[in-house]
């Protein structure tokens, strides 16, 4: 048993526990059902549930999680296209992702894989600056890909964004917290007393 401010109370029964939390406005829950006695603490549940929700986001948050993205190209892709899925390319890599580069061959196009590989390279110019090639450009089939991943430098960039921006949102969540612990008191305080004078005294008979 370990009461609410975390001191072990040791093994005791049930009813004691519940009345024992009773006492405290609290609950009495459950927290390692697999121990022998099963351990129990004095707690506030719903100030408990909260706080495990907001660790799991604060968890989730601060995970860097890369997906892999795909860029489809033709060996007939015209340089307007290929500019576009450059551009698009580079924004998946600014953002921390791999690219797959994927050019798939149609009837006849096979027997031209130069024409890929061209393409290839070229994106590989554009975005050499922010990234590496992780997986050089291979046929598989009728299918020729490519990977390529962001630079360390680009990765640290991200992640130094990521804690300021975590730092904003913690410092605006402080600040809502207080204005709403401010209100709370605000409210709570006793209103003024509207009776006017002899409001407890009956009328006067004429």
């Amino acid at each position: 048993m370990v009461d609410a401010d975390g001191e072990m109370l040791g093994v005791m029964a049930t009813s004691e526990a519940l009345t024992r939390a009773r006492d405290q406005g609290l609950d009495l829950v459950e927290i390692n059902p697999k121990a022998n006695p099963p351990v129990c603490k004095i707690l506030d549940f719903g100030k408990h549930k909260y706080d495990e929700k907001k660790k799991k986001r604060e968890t989730k948050r601060k995970q860097s999680t890369v997906d892999l993205k795909e860029v489809k190209l033709r060996p007939k892709t015209d340089d307007h296209d290929l500019e576009f899925k450059s551009r698009a390319a580079r924004r998946f890599i600014e953002s921390g992702h791999k690219v797959k580069f994927t050019v798939r061959f149609r009837g006849r196009e096979i027997t031209h894989p130069h024409k890929a590989r061209e393409q290839l390279h070229w994106i590989i110019d554009q975005c050499n600056d922010i990234a590496l090639v992780e997986v050089n450009p291979s046929m598989e089939g009728r299918t020729m890909t490519m990977m390529m991943a962001p630079r360390p430098a680009v990765l640290q960039q991200l992640a130094i964004s990521r804690a300021a921006a975590e730092k904003v949102r913690k410092e605006a969540e402080e600040a809502r917290l207080a204005a709403k612990s401010k209100r709370s008191s605000t409210s709570g305080e006793s209103r003024p007393n509207r009776s006017g004078p002899g409001d407890d005294e009956a009328p006067a008979e004429e």
